[in-house]
């Protein structure tokens, strides 16, 4: 059977990054094609019709959705390397959970940070740090989430570190200083050639954010 992999992505997305790393991981060749979002390619609309969004996985044709969905998909095809998820089943379900808690608190609460003023972001922020905390809290003294393996969780989290410099600026705090073993997981994990040839230069992301700020938040 052929295996024809193209990620639509869009290289800023914390979310693409995750299917990126999963893909190195398993040391799958893939075409990675950069959509613009302000201007979706047909391809994009018509493999992921339902959201129109990236990132899109097409493997021999077939499209898979949603970041998370990908990973597991992923980890399900290419089997024989690098397991992303836990063999046992509980294991299994609290990597899925904390996946999960990623992407219900984390990515609101960020937004609030770069993208709001004033009161809305002073309450952005301080959620935006309890979540890291509460996340530095389940990795205590671990390498990475799920033990000594790189795993589910930590691709999961580790697209959001690349605009952490974003975030310090407009929000003017130190997440090293909050948050020191979250920082010391991340230096962990850029170690990996799956993870640095995946995520982009904090400092590019930040000039990207700066831009949609002036967009989206008025002086």
């Amino acid at each position: 059977m052929a295996n024809e992999v193209v990620l639509l992505d869009f290289w800023p997305s914390m979310f693409g990054m995750r299917t990126r790393i999963a893909l190195r991981e398993k040391g799958v060749e893939f075409e990675y094609r950069e959509e613009d979002l302000r201007n979706k390619s047909p391809l994009l609309i018509q493999m992921n019709p339902i959201h129109k969004k990236i990132p899109v996985l097409i493997h021999n044709g077939k499209p898979v959705v949603e970041s998370s969905i990908q990973v597991q998909y992923i980890d399900e095809v290419w089997s024989h390397k690098n397991p992303i998820l836990p063999s046992d089943p509980y294991h299994r379900a609290q990597a899925r959970f904390w996946a999960d808690f990623i992407d219900k608190k984390m990515y609101e609460a960020q937004r609030k940070v770069w993208a709001t003023k004033g009161e809305e972001q002073e309450t952005g922020k301080k959620d935006f740090i309890e979540i890291l905390k509460t996340l530095e809290s389940e990795l205590g003294d671990k390498p990475y989430f799920g033990g000594d393996d790189f795993g589910f969780v930590d691709i999961a989290l580790i697209g959001f570190y690349t605009w952490f410099p974003a975030y310090e600026k407009f929000g003017n705090f130190s997440i090293e200083q909050e948050c020191p073993k979250l920082i010391a997981w991340v230096k962990k994990c850029l170690q990996r050639d799956s993870v640095a040839k995946s995520l982009p230069d904090p400092e590019k992301v930040t000039e990207f954010v700066s831009m949609l700020r002036s967009k989206f938040v008025p002086e």
